[in-house]
């Protein structure tokens, strides 16, 4: 007698957004995200979790109004970026009910544009048994910068022949739900927290790529809200001799 073949449970997405006073960006991403999660099959669930830490400005409401029916709005007062991804990722894990093999948490920022196929892309590499992607960023506007940022940070920004990269960027980085817990999870840092996250998961033998297939656009502000993070790093360009 044949014996049916087990049924796999269908994948589950978390989008996880931490946002201080990103009342002015927040909106275009959190669209973004939405027409990403559109595109989504129907046997795909996918919900979104931002996490508001010490925002002073409109930027609770405006995820609050814009998530209704869609994901869940956290505030803390932590006022450090790696405790706010984790506590979005703790009520990502704990409002789904399944495999946490079948979960897959992909991590953004609140002034990051997601492109369309954003989200099908990392399942499509899910599906065939990744476990976590380091995506790469593109800049909305170098125009808070002088003249040579531009090229300079183009031409620094190294991408490997094959497509695969150096770069860690917490606004772009997809983890299975399960590696994600026995790496550790996000630690509670003000700052490098995604490279932490990411040497953790390399160093457990999770199967990870990085590819510059899944790219997410940033914005190109001189000042940004983690100290020594990616805004930090490209206005250091601007102290380079054109």
């Amino acid at each position: 007698m044949n014996r049916p073949t087990p049924l796999v449970p269908n994948w589950h997405i978390s989008v996880l957004i931490p946002a201080r006073n990103e009342e002015a960006l927040l909106p275009r991403c959190l669209d973004s995200v939405l027409r990403s999660r559109a595109l989504l099959p129907p046997s795909i669930s996918c919900d979104i979790v931002v996490a508001v830490d010490r925002s002073t400005d409109d930027t609770w409401q405006i995820a609050t109004n814009m998530l209704r029916g869609y994901g869940t709005v956290a505030a803390t007062e932590a006022g450090m970026v790696g405790r706010s991804r984790a506590l979005a990722a703790a009520i990502a894990l704990e409002n789904y009910a399944g495999f946490r093999s079948r979960c897959w948490l992909a991590n953004t920022d609140a002034d990051c544009i997601v492109p369309e196929d954003w989200l099908l892309k990392q399942i499509s590499l899910a599906d065939e048994g990744v476990e976590a992607i380091a995506g790469i960023v593109e800049v909305d506007s170098f125009e808070e910068h002088a003249p040579h940022v531009v090229d300079r940070f183009r031409s620094s920004y190294a991408i490997h022949p094959d497509g695969s990269h150096p770069h860690v960027h917490g606004a772009n980085l997809g983890v299975r739900g399960d590696a994600y817990l026995r790496a550790g999870g996000w630690r509670e840092l003000a700052t490098a927290e995604d490279h932490d996250l990411w040497q953790r998961l390399l160093h457990i033998n999770t199967r990870s790529i990085s590819t510059n297939s899944l790219r997410v656009v940033t914005s190109g502000r001189r000042a940004g809200r983690a100290p020594h993070g990616f805004a930090e790093a490209l206005a250091a360009h601007n102290e380079s001799a054109a």
